[in-house]
C-alpha cells in the first residue's frame, strides 16, 4: 500500500475518532460555548446580557436564583434549576444576568452554554470540568423533548452524574416553556395508550423532579410591562413625554398580540434608535 493511501486512511480514522480536547484555558473568559465536531469550548468575548436590576416583574425568581448561585459560587452545595413558563419573560436573561452580577466577587464562576442537541456529549464535557479549579454553571436554553427523543437520557449525566456523581463544581440551569420538558398532549397520549400508564412517561417526566428549583415565569401585567420600559429609559438616559411613551408602548404590544419583557425591550430598542441612543446588551 502506497504512502498516499495510508495517509487517507489515517485522516479518515482521525475524523471518526478526533483527538481529545486539549485542556481549556478557563482563565481566558468568563463564559464559553460548548461545540461538537470537533469538540471544543469556545470562549465568549462579551456575553449578551442585561443588568440584573433591569429585570422587573420576576423578583421572586430573580432573588431565588441569585441566592442559589451565590451559595454555589461560595463553594456550597446548590440546586439545579429549571426556569419554565411564558415566552419572553426573561428566563435566559436571568441566568446570564445572575452570572454577570457575581463575576466581580467570584471570578472563578464560569458560564458554559450547550445546545440540547449536544447533550449526548455532555459526559465528556463534565470530565474536563471535574478537575478544573473553577465552578461552572452549565446552561441549556429552551430545553424540551419530543416523543422519540432520547437526548433526555444524556441529561441524567448532568443531573445525577451516574456512578461518579455530578461534579461538585458543576450546577445545571435550564429554561423551558414546558414545566415537565415535554408537551402535555404527549404525556396524555402515552398514558392513554400504554400498557402500564403510570410508567409510560415516568422516566421523562421525572427529569423535571431532578431540578431542585422550579422557577415559574408568567405573563406580565400592563403595569409591569410599562414599568420595564420606564426602567430601561432611566438606565439609558432616554427621555420622552410620559403620555406619549405610554401610548406608543401600548400600541407596540397591541400590534404584536403579546406583552412580555422581550416585547418591552424590543419597544425600547426602537425608541432608543429613534432618539439616537446607542445600546449594549439585551
Amino acid at each position: 500500500m502506497d504512502q498516499t493511501a495510508l495517509t487517507r486512511i489515517a485522516e479518515a480514522l482521525e475524523r471518526m475518532s478526533p483527538a481529545p480536547l486539549a485542556a481549556p484555558d478557563f482563565a481566558s473568559a468568563t463564559a464559553f460555548v460548548w461545540h461538537v465536531a470537533p469538540e471544543r469550548l469556545e470562549p465568549v468575548a462579551e456575553v449578551n446580557r442585561v443588568e440584573l436590576e433591569l429585570l422587573l416583574g420576576i423578583n421572586r425568581s430573580r432573588d431565588t436564583l441569585a441566592d442559589n448561585t451565590r451559595r454555589f459560587a461560595e463553594g456550597f452545595k446548590a440546586n439545579n434549576a429549571l426556569l419554565w413558563g411564558a415566552r419572553g419573560m426573561g428566563k435566559s436573561s436571568l441566568v446570564k444576568a445572575v452570572h454577570g452580577s457575581l463575576q466581580q466577587d467570584f471570578p472563578t464562576l464560569k458560564l458554559i452554554e450547550l445546545q440540547r442537541e449536544d447533550l449526548p456529549s455532555v459526559g465528556r464535557l463534565l470530565n474536563h470540568l471535574r478537575s478544573a479549579p473553577y465552578r461552572f454553571i452549565l446552561f441549556c436554553d429552551d430545553l424540551s423533548f419530543s416523543h422519540d427523543d432520547q437526548h433526555y437520557k444524556s441529561l441524567k449525566a448532568v443531573l445525577d452524574g451516574g456512578i461518579e456523581g455530578r461534579p461538585e463544581n458543576v450546577v445545571f440551569y435550564a429554561t423551558s416553556n414546558r414545566r415537565h420538558l415535554m408537551p402535555r398532549d404527549m404525556i396524555e397520549n402515552e398514558r392513554s395508550s400504554a400498557i402500564n400508564p403510570s410508567e409510560a412517561v415516568e422516566e421523562k417526566v421525572s427529569l423535571s423532579d431532578r431540578f431542585g428549583l422550579w422557577l415559574g415565569f408568567h405573563p406580565c401585567t400592563q403595569d409591569e410591562y410599562l414599568a420595564m420600559i420606564d426602567s430601561y429609559c432611566a438606565a439609558y438616559g432616554v427621555t420622552t413625554e410620559p403620555e406619549t411613551l405610554r401610548a406608543e408602548a401600548i400600541e407596540w404590544q397591541a400590534t404584536r398580540g403579546a406583552r412580555s419583557g422581550r416585547v418591552a425591550w424590543q419597544f425600547f430598542v426602537d425608541l432608543a434608535g429613534r432618539q439616537g441612543v446607542r445600546l449594549s446588551g439585551g
